[in-house]
């Protein structure tokens, strides 16, 4: 195997620590999930009654907005572990059933704050995205596949913390799953080092229409780097292969059609992939460094109330990983302690849009 100074060797070790699980590890583990106590939630009740007395817009409530005496310290622990840890937690029994869809939302943004900064999800600025069926054609390679009913492949956001919130679950499918991109990095690297390779060099990428003032309607990315002695991975594969319909972008080569279909794989091997079931209420975060989500195809109900919602959140930490510079391509800059990630164009207002859009 040869190296550079783009890829040296320690770039080829197996790499070991928290952030290298296993599913069926996790399954047989409860230490990823918190069951929010009675106290808790009477904590973010309490908060959310301050904000609405004062006649705050949610995207105008900030963390000294939002104390939470009770809860904050808990918070404090799940950003640990999602930021310098196995990489995920899911929390549990937020009353989303008896709340307001702006109370559902100000909860959200309340946990958020404890976590990082809120960035925009899309072009028209949504500070909290709404993933739910708009109806869509999927096979458009301009549509964002959250927008629709489709299986979305293993991927990472444009982000450090993803959160999704469950309103309502589907009537059926539209299961979550994870698994360890640094797992699926060793997995490859005992199996087919030259793939990995082909991963720690750039694909091209497509905006779907969300081009950052000064950028072009593609970008180069590769899918590993290492970095202050860390993996960090970024994978969208539906962004990948949408850019295959620009004529000025080349054919991809079948060592990386290879490797990308093996990342795939690998990510959803019963060895590697961890189930979740959403329940309304749970709150899934995900480190995308070193986690890749995934969800599965759904059926949803024919009443529009209920049908599959779920809120999300994309937050830049203030203290987290070191991130190579040639990220900033796509997360704007990637400075520790400010708005690095998200997707920004030119007039949009970053906002809370609580309709579905």
């Amino acid at each position: 195997m040869t190296t550079d100074a783009a890829h040296p060797r320690q770039a080829y070790e197996i790499i070991e620590g928290p952030a290298a699980w296993t599913g069926p590890e996790m399954a047989a583990s409860s230490h990823w999930r918190h069951d929010l106590a009675r106290a808790e939630v009477a904590d973010l009740r309490a908060a959310m009654d301050r904000v609405w007395a004062r006649g705050l817009a949610i995207e105008d409530v900030g963390l000294d907005d939002f104390a939470l005496p009770v809860l904050a310290p808990v918070l404090a622990q799940v950003y640990r572990a999602v930021v310098h840890g196995h990489g995920f937690m899911v929390l549990r029994g937020l009353p989303v059933d008896e709340w307001s869809m702006a109370d559902a939302a100000l909860s959200y943004w309340g946990i958020g704050l404890h976590l990082g900064l809120a960035v925009p999800q899309n072009a028209a600025g949504h500070l909290i995205g709404h993933v739910r069926d708009l109806g869509y054609d999927p096979d458009d390679p301009t549509v964002r596949i959250y927008t629709t009913t489709r299986r979305q492949p293993y991927h990472t956001d444009s982000c450090d913390i993803v959160g999704l919130l469950c309103l309502q679950k589907a009537k059926a499918g539209g299961l979550s799953a994870l698994s360890s991109s640094v797992t699926i990095y060793n997995e490859m690297l005992r199996r087919r080092p030259d793939l990995v390779e082909v991963l720690m060099q750039p694909f091209v990428y497509d905006r779907k229409g969300e081009v950052p003032p000064g950028k072009q309607e593609t970008y180069e990315m590769a899918a590993f780097f290492k970095t202050g002695g860390l993996l960090t991975t970024i994978l969208a594969p539906d962004f990948i292969y949408a850019a295959q319909r620009f004529d000025h972008v080349p054919r991809l080569s079948a060592a990386q059609r290879e490797a990308l279909d093996m990342m795939q794989d690998l990510a959803d091997s019963d060895d590697i992939r961890l189930d979740l079931t959403f329940e309304p209420g749970d709150i899934q975060l995900v480190h995308n460094h070193q986690v890749l989500h995934s969800r599965t195809d759904y059926e949803d109900h024919a009443s529009p109330a209920l049908k599959r919602h779920l809120l999300r959140l994309w937050l830049a930490t203030p203290a987290g990983r070191e991130l190579p510079e040639a990220m900033a391509e796509r997360y704007g800059k990637v400075a520790l302690g400010g708005m690095r990630g998200g997707i920004r164009v030119a007039g949009a207002r970053a906002h809370v849009n609580l309709v579905p859009s």
